[in-house]
């Protein structure tokens, strides 16, 4: 897999990531007029995040379309678009709101390539704004990346930095495999400097954002910064830990992830979404089997709690937190 192509220009800049991710659909629309983006309000509002400010504008409503409110339907369109050579775009509102369309993405876009024995890919690329952290009532704070990772077929990515957003998405673009596309939306509005021109790690790399010798912290998407900010408060106690970003769940990087937790011994993984049945027990699992005699302690996790969206009162509780990630963190240190 190709890194993907950068931002049109050369200078260092501050962006957001819905930037970002604006430019990324701006740019692939740009360089391949198969590519089409389709969904609820993408059209004259610019999408619910304004994340399709002004492509119609630019492309015209036939590559950038307002859809009806029927995400089943919307998906269909896309398989039937991308059999005839499209390459859609297909944005779901938000994370929920996809659960309609499950059926077409489980039962034909995972497995169109594999039923046709190679002749027909679905280079279709679904984007879903998902998680918490925003304040939403429940179906607007999902974090429902294990249903797709579960599904063969199907390639799972999320970003955490404005440089992977627009990076990974024009690579999802680009992928003859289907992508689901998550995009955390809390970190939509966070400005960083990048540069747009770097190279950026292709989909199924994972990226360690900080080195250390106490333990890894493995994330992806929305907990990427708690984790950078458990890490930071962690060397009041005398604690240096790594942070691994895993960037995409499928394909899954075993080789860094296992490389980095033989070298440390000691391994948290940490995600927004429930832990019952998560991501993050497939990743423990698997540290485990292939970890085992490197590791000092158990691998743990620090998760979600396995109940429905709370209230958005109530959903800081619900969130991983620097004190929770600590807590696993001191449990780990007394397994020793």
């Amino acid at each position: 897999m190709t890194t993907a192509p950068a931002l049109n220009g050369t200078a260092t800049r501050t962006s957001t990531m819905a930037q970002a991710l604006n430019g990324a659909l701006r740019d692939a629309m740009r360089a391949d007029p198969t590519v089409h983006v389709m969904g609820e309000d993408v059209g004259t509002l610019g999408g619910v995040f304004r994340i399709t400010d002004g492509l119609t504008a630019e492309f015209g409503p036939e590559r950038c379309l307002d859809t009806p409110l029927a995400e089943a339907g919307i998906l269909g369109t896309a398989v039937g678009m991308a059999m005839y050579g499209l390459r859609p775009v297909v944005e779901m509102q938000f994370d929920a709101f996809a659960y309609p369309a499950l059926e077409q993405l489980f039962s034909h876009v995972a497995k169109m390539r594999n039923r046709t024995g190679g002749k027909l890919p679905l280079p279709i690329t679904v984007r879903v704004p998902y998680g918490g952290g925003i304040g939403g009532v429940e179906h607007h704070s999902d974090a429902s990346e294990a249903y797709y990772a579960h599904t063969p077929g199907l390639h799972v990515v999320t970003p955490a930095t404005v440089a992977d957003a627009y990076g990974l998405l024009r690579a999802s673009i680009a992928s003859d495999d289907p992508v689901v596309f998550l995009e955390p939306k809390r970190l939509y509005w966070g400005k960083t400097e990048w540069d747009p021109t770097a190279p950026v790690e292709p989909i199924g790399k994972a990226v360690l954002r900080r080195t250390g010798h106490s333990a890894v912290l493995i994330t992806y998407g929305p907990s990427l910064p708690v984790c950078l900010e458990a890490a930071e408060a962690a060397r009041a106690e005398g604690w240096d830990l790594a942070v691994l970003d895993l960037r995409s769940l499928v394909p899954f990087d075993e080789a860094t992830a296992c490389e980095v937790v033989r070298s440390i011994g000691r391994a948290v993984v940490v995600h927004e979404a429930s832990g019952f049945g998560g991501a993050g027990a497939e990743i423990a699992a698997r540290l485990t089997e292939k970890c085992f005699h490197h590791l000092s302690a158990p691998v743990l996790r620090v998760t979600g709690f396995d109940i429905p969206y709370p209230p958005p009162m109530l959903e800081h509780h619900h969130l991983p937190g620097v004190d929770r990630i600590l807590d696993a963190v001191a449990r780990l240190q007394w397994e020793d």
